[in-house]
């Protein structure tokens, strides 16, 4: 079995756990390449999203060998025979349990920004990782996660090596595997995407997921209807949320991107609420064409904002990436377009055309320093506004602002943006 990516293989793995949904399970991800895939299964398990965030104790001279494990919450599982056998000194297995203590500690706080974990005492948790290949670090969150005082532990993967699957299932009450192929050697062969999950992503999906211990935000899946054609979309409100912004993805992107996910979290975490959306719907998306019709996208990106501001009864702003700016600039140039403020990310506005001189909205324009040619449609896009607007660049960054705290400066301007021209 093939998936298409993470996000593909914790759809498929979501619908072989509905039986636990009636156990109100818990799910946590191994971070950082499980997050993505236990964020789908929390999602179709309508269940609270956690990370778990385990370290494996390896003998000092033989660092494969592990001898236990760390947890949060003081959990320390270990194995006495292997201590024994290993004949290590006991001050050197002090010093491997104090170094990988304060890595837990530094990840648990980098991951979680300041949440508390989910408590797990009498709870069914579902533990999932994105592929199992030696299965080391799946049993140690395994052993954790019951020390830490599960009722029931789930291990879920899409795909594992079937001796470790048989070897895990001694740990646990339950075992779900997609795929156990016979000639398996790596997770990532399994995967047309396979690439790295970064530490923004699994803080951006920790951050949006509801986690079932705080009424401080409601997170739904909606519709929103445009012309006959539904947008799947995903709307947090946060509590007493005082505007909302609505996101338009670039070519090749959805609603699921993380970069803009990363960003939508920064602004939930000010007070304002979000509406990642998808413009076009899979049958759409396959004409390349439509993902450049920058009037078919304004004209539903318009529609959207407007069921927003009924729904919600809040200003609204627009967030455009890539050519998702154009549509943004172009809806918010209409004269009924209730768009109180743009914010694009390295994006064409250059593509709305005429439509620039028309826009009313206060703009802000991000680029990143190192991304050259989309710097220069920038400032051409910018000569054309006659509102409030800034050309905003980030140094170093390239195109998709990859660079380490690119994107949380990308955050910072957003947030900082739609707080001064939509908060009253």
């Amino acid at each position: 079995m093939l998936f298409t990516d993470r996000t593909d293989a914790g759809r498929q793995l979501a619908g072989a756990l509905r039986h636990l949904k009636q156990r109100d399970p818990v799910v946590l991800g191994l971070p950082r390449g499980g997050v993505p895939v236990a964020s789908e299964v929390a999602r179709e398990l309508n269940a609270p999203l956690d990370v778990a965030v385990v370290r494996k104790l390896g003998v000092p001279y033989h660092p494969e060998l592990g001898f236990g494990a760390l947890g949060e919450g003081g959990v320390r599982v270990i194995s006495d025979e292997i201590v024994r056998h290993a004949g290590v000194r006991e001050k050197d297995l002090a010093a491997v349990e104090h170094a990988e203590e304060a890595e837990l500690v530094r990840r648990s706080r980098a991951y979680r920004e300041g949440r508390t974990r989910l408590p797990l005492e009498g709870r069914a948790v579902i533990v999932v990782d994105d592929g199992i290949a030696t299965g080391a670090t799946a049993r140690a969150a395994c052993q954790v996660v019951r020390a830490q005082g599960a009722g029931y532990v789930v291990l879920a993967v899409p795909v594992a090596s079937p001796d470790v699957v048989a070897r895990l299932r001694e740990d646990v009450d339950e075992v779900v595997c997609l795929s156990t192929p016979s000639l398996f050697s790596a997770v990532g062969e399994w995967y047309r995407d396979f690439s790295q999950t970064s530490d923004e992503e699994v803080v951006s999906l920790l951050a949006r997921a509801p986690r079932g211990d705080s009424a401080a935000e409601r997170a739904e899946e909606v519709e929103v209807a445009s012309a006959g054609t539904g947008l799947a979309g995903d709307l947090v409100l946060p509590r007493d949320a005082e505007a909302v912004v609505v996101f338009a993805h670039g070519s090749g992107s959805s609603r699921h991107s993380p970069r803009n996910r990363s960003v939508a979290s920064a602004l939930n975490r000010a007070g304002l609420g979000t509406l990642l959306l998808d413009l076009l719907t899979p049958g759409e998306e396959a004409d390349r064409a439509n993902v450049f019709d920058i009037g078919l996208l304004a004209g539903r990106l318009a529609d959207a904002t407007r069921w927003l501001q009924r729904r919600a009864s809040l200003p609204a702003g627009s967030f455009g990436a890539s050519t998702g700016a154009a549509a943004a600039l172009r809806a918010a140039a209409a004269p009924d377009s209730g768009v109180g403020a743009v914010v694009c990310r390295g994006g064409r506005p250059d593509l709305a055309g005429a439509d620039l001189s028309r826009v009313r909205a206060p703009t802000l324009l991000v680029v990143g320093g190192a991304d050259s040619t989309v710097i220069d449609l920038n400032r051409q896009a910018q000569s054309a506004l006659h509102c409030e607007n800034r050309l905003e660049i980030v140094p170093g960054a390239t195109h998709l602002f990859e660079e380490p705290g690119a994107l949380d400066r990308v955050a910072e301007l957003a947030r900082d943006w739609f707080t001064a021209h939509l908060v009253r």
